[in-house]
């Protein structure tokens, strides 16, 4: 997890780093976005990851049983 926090914020610093174009502008807030929206999942999987795991393992059993 750490190694890819690492990343994020070394992708971050080099766009941050292209701001000074009001082309890379706009480059930077869509890769912030994408950034937010990763990390968002990351977080969601954290905390989901359990509950659909045993919803999977529970659907297979119950096929296995039949």
């Amino acid at each position: 997890m750490k190694n890819l926090m690492d990343q994020l914020n070394a992708l971050y610093v080099k766009l941050f780093l292209s701001l000074k174009s009001e082309k890379g502008q706009g480059l930077v807030e869509y890769a912030l976005i994408v950034v937010l929206i990763a990390l968002a999942a990351i977080i969601a999987m954290k905390f989901l990851g359990g509950s659909v795991n045993n919803t999977f393992c529970s659907a297979g059993s119950t096929i296995n049983a039949r």
